[in-house]
């Protein structure tokens, strides 16, 4: 079989132009974004190091956007725009003249807010983007927002492009909410209430504290309150944690019990009352407006009587995912001999899948991790030191009932195979045989540290680092999602110490990394795609 032909940029780009595509919505996007995955993956691409700042506080990455100073200054990416691309191709295809190469700027600052106090600064915050279809009451409602938790218990929705406050929401005084979520991602979110510990006195006096935390969930544009479950240790019994995830409450337990139950049913069996946002109300002998300061929002939805879960699984350390086609699920058997050893099994009757025992055979510091291929494939992705295994799910022929895991493809580490076991010969002739075993994540060999997904593009990206005398040295690597074929690599040009934490973002035609070293201090590391025209212009004389 011959070489697979790459598909031509400048046909693509001379057929869109005279509009050669599919009449749905969607079909001149997807060209694009094909066209400039093409562009990325293509060997006159690099990504250049335009801009490295360093901050006191977190560095938070969004959709193009880089947040400061807990969301308080944002900064844009300069983006390329795909209606721009001939630029690359504008010899070949005689386009109207435009500069042959990318330029790669700095970022550039979109808004800062007034500076705040310590008890207003937001905690953590959302992108809200406009859902497509939907009647939406004001034109600035179409635009990105970003939707923000305040340390004094405000919801904002924010301005993502100006940094105005669009609305604002009094949560509640009778806790502190902490944490936000989507439950149903751009529809429904969950802000969740930090663990109530209870007072000094009440915890000197040994009394209990039945109320673990809350839950306040919204419908998302224009806001609008479904309600606030209380998370009550009568009810549940001993529970750790609680969270929202697409309609279902999860419940966690010490002992590594997972329970899972239907919020919708919960709501209807158990709402107190139904409450409206800016409407009047009275609450427990108290008046006011819901959701203004200090009256807020009470809490409204309180189990009487512990509902039927949907299903309940043990797992270690409470792990456990939902994901696959049809439905399955991921635990790690609840024994601590059991670390890195998953069982995959169908959600319907709790059976294990044919080959669902997924032990990755490595001796390693980090335990290697696993999870559903975020492309909605049904795969799934099991990344170890010196491999990742991307894997699927299939039907048993001639048992429907039945599914097995078989792999797709395998990327592994660019290592040398070393003989670990080398004779030394001493002086008087004797041969001496030392024995030692590195291990599967040595700094000295190339390991796997992170492993994301490029939606738009349809690329894994594998961040693969290595020691180097004194200091790690990483590379981004692209992959094809379909056959893992590597496409692309790209040097990061910043040491990599692998006792910091790290986050790596790839966003199109941008690489993001963000570093948190010692003593709370964050560093950001943008790298913008360029075409380099010396390269494009040796290819085109060779060819």
């Amino acid at each position: 079989m011959g070489p697979i032909r790459k598909p031509n940029v400048c046909r693509r780009l001379s057929r869109r132009a005279l509009g050669f595509f599919s009449s749905d919505a969607g079909a001149v996007q997807r060209t694009n974004l094909g066209i400039l995955r093409a562009l990325v993956c293509q060997k006159s691409t690099k990504f250049k190091n335009v801009w490295t700042t360093h901050s006191k506080s977190p560095i938070a990455y969004e959709r193009g956007r880089i947040y400061f100073d807990n969301y308080r200054c944002c900064v844009s990416r300069i983006t390329w725009l795909l209606s721009r691309l001939p630029v690359y191709y504008q010899r070949i295809s005689q386009m109207e003249a435009m500069p042959r190469t990318s330029v790669a700027s700095e970022p550039r600052k979109l808004y800062e807010m007034p500076k705040c106090s310590k008890s207003e600064k937001i905690e953590d915050a959302l992108l809200w983007e406009c859902p497509v279809g939907e009647m939406l009451p004001n034109p600035s409602d179409y635009k990105s927002s970003l939707i923000a938790l305040t340390a004094h218990n405000w919801l904002l929705r924010i301005s993502a492009s100006t940094g105005r406050v669009l609305e604002k929401i009094y949560l509640a005084s009778y806790c502190k909410f902490r944490y936000l979520s989507w439950d149903t991602p751009q529809e429904v979110i969950a802000v969740k209430s930090a663990q109530n510990k209870g007072s000094a006195l009440t915890r000197q006096a040994g009394l209990p504290q039945p109320v673990l935390l809350y839950l306040a969930v919204f419908h998302v544009l224009p806001f609008s309150l479904i309600g606030i479950l209380e998370i009550n240790k009568k009810i549940f019994g001993n529970v750790t944690d609680a969270t929202l995830s697409h309609g279902i409450l999860i419940v966690m337990y010490g002992s590594g019990l997972v329970r899972l139950y239907s919020f919708q049913a919960i709501t209807e069996q158990f709402m107190q009352q139904k409450l409206d946002l800016g409407c009047a109300c009275r609450w427990g002998g108290t008046a006011g407006t819901v959701g203004e300061a200090p009256f807020g929002i009470p809490c409204n939805i309180k189990l009487t009587d512990t509902p039927p879960p949907l299903f309940e699984v043990s797992s270690l350390e409470n792990a456990f995912q939902i994901g696959g086609h049809p439905w399955h699920y991921i635990i790690t058997p609840n024994k601590k001999k059991q670390k890195g050893v998953f069982h995959i099994c169908a959600l319907k009757d709790n059976s294990l899948a044919k080959n669902g025992i997924q032990e990755m055979e490595c001796c390693s510091l980090e335990s290697d991790w696993i999870y559903f291929h975020p492309d909605a494939s049904g795969r799934i992705i099991h990344v170890g030191p010196n491999q990742v295994k991307v894997l699927k799910l299939n039907e048993i022929e001639n048992n429907s009932g039945q599914h097995q895991i078989s792999e797709d493809f395998v990327i592994l580490a660019n290592r040398e195979n070393k003989n670990e076991n080398l004779p030394t010969v001493t002086a008087s002739g004797r041969v001496v045989k030392k024995k030692f075993n590195l291990l599967d994540d040595d700094p000295e060999q190339e390991t796997f540290k992170i492993v994301d997904y490029e939606d738009e593009l349809d690329l894994l990206s594998v961040v693969a680092v290595t020691q180097i005398d004194a200091e790690g040295k990483a590379h981004l690597d692209f992959h094809c999602n379909e056959y893992g074929t590597l496409l692309k690599s790209i040097p990061l040009v910043e040491s990599w110490d692998v006792t910091y934490s790290h986050e790596v973002y790839f966003d199109r035609d941008l690489v993001l990394h963000i570093e948190q070293k010692p003593s709370r201090v964050f560093s950001c590391y943008v790298y913008q795609m360029v075409c380099d025209p010396g390269e494009e212009e040796e290819t085109t004389n060779r060819s």
